[in-house]
């Protein structure tokens, strides 16, 4: 029985990791800014996701933030690689 005024979809509880979306946001953001930072953050929190994965559910989502955290990284050694082959990086100080 439900007590009078109060929905039954309004005591429930979500049932969605949040471990498992903050890998994916810090995945999904890592692509395109601060990826060597965020790139090990994803990994670590989609891990952590996967393990809570059978009890909170978001398993999908925590293995996308896993794959989105390896390809920052990869990203941004792809990106390191380009640069140190075409001279690398010049600081120009001075008058």
């Amino acid at each position: 029985m439900t007590s009078y005024g109060s929905s039954p979809a309004a005591s429930s509880r979500s049932r969605t990791n949040g471990l498992a979306i903050a890998s994916l946001c810090c995945g999904i953001i890592g692509l395109f800014f601060l990826n060597v930072i965020l790139g090990p953050v994803a990994i670590v929190l989609g891990a952590v996701g996967l393990r809570q994965a059978p009890a909170k559910g978001g398993a999908g989502m925590a293995k996308a933030g896993v794959v989105l955290g390896i390809l920052a990284l990869v990203l941004f050694a792809v990106l390191l690689a380009v640069s140190a082959s075409s001279g690398g990086f010049s600081w120009y100080v001075g008058g």
